[in-house]
């Protein structure tokens, strides 16, 4: 039997740069951080569209697509688009971002294209996000992706649970959820309810590891204190056993937030991300 697939997430490969930042552009060079990743032994690799742009600027639409294929990474994303369901000045700033990302996801044969809930806590209506949502995943297959939105505790879009009913009823194939094991653990999502999530809706895991107690605010909490796999309090083993049983074979993705993690040298953060989550999977 094969060894599953790890996928570097962007922030594992990003370096000392965190989303609080104004400027979320990663201080490491594209290539640098492919060859980090594909050293580790990852053989996919995320990326913010911001650092999409950067490294277009520096090798070129053709430089890009021959730095993934020299390092083996076979499979790629990009995110976060927000504001996709706004309207005004918000949306038009999130409307031309999206002509962006999905433009570097033709070009660039990427897989999957993230989108945020709204953080805000405003109101919403479901009927008009699930409408945008369609929309947007149809954008996505017509240009080869998968349109994945990330649930978050603090958002609108909550819970494994919130992310099923929206994309549900969007209604479209192309659409679905990246279900990041920080989120459904800090909400005590139960093992059974990720073993129950229909397959066809997932689009990518996220692993990370995180002491019981949080510290700060949850959003504080997440980009600062997450833990290696294995390495923190959470029921990994339970976790993973569970998305197996909903039928997840992989690629497993690898997402270290951490104010220790993007102090080290990103390649001996991003060796670290991968030798930790692959005993795990491998125990």
């Amino acid at each position: 039997m094969a060894a599953d697939e790890l996928f570097a997430t962007c922030w594992t490969t990003a370096g000392n740069i965190s989303p609080s930042a104004s400027d979320q552009r990663s201080p490491v060079d594209f290539r640098t951080r492919v060859e980090a990743a594909s050293a580790a032994g990852f053989t996919g690799a995320g990326f913010l569209y911001c650092d999409l742009l950067e490294a277009e600027k520096t090798y070129g639409l053709e430089g890009i697509r021959s730095i993934l294929a020299d390092n083996g990474i076979t499979r790629w994303e990009t995110e976060f688009l927000t504001d996709w369901w706004a309207k005004g000045a918000a949306r038009a700033a999130s409307d031309q971002q999206r002509v962006g990302m999905l433009r570097l996801v033709e070009a660039l044969g990427g897989h999957d294209l993230k989108v945020a809930p709204d953080e805000s806590g405003g109101s919403w209506d479901p009927d008009r996000w699930a409408e945008e949502f369609a929309g947007l995943a149809q954008q996505a297959a017509d240009v080869g992706a998968r349109l994945a939105i990330e649930f978050l505790p603090w958002a609108n879009i909550a819970t494994i649970g919130d992310g099923l009913a929206l994309v549900e009823a969007a209604g479209h194939p192309a659409g679905g959820l990246i279900i990041d094991v920080w989120h459904t653990e800090r909400v005590g999502t139960p093992h059974a309810e990720l073993a129950a999530c229909p397959l066809d809706r997932i689009v990518g895991i996220e692993l990370s590891d995180a002491d019981a107690t949080v510290v700060g605010t949850l959003p504080e909490d997440t980009m600062g204190n997450r833990r290696l796999c294995g390495e923190g309090d959470f029921d990994l083993p339970g976790v993973i056993a569970a998305l197996r049983q909903a039928g997840w074979t992989g690629p497993w993705g690898v997402e270290i937030l951490s104010n220790s993690h993007r102090a080290l040298p990103v390649a001996e953060a991003t060796r670290r991300a991968y030798d930790t989550t692959r005993a795990l999977l491998d125990a």
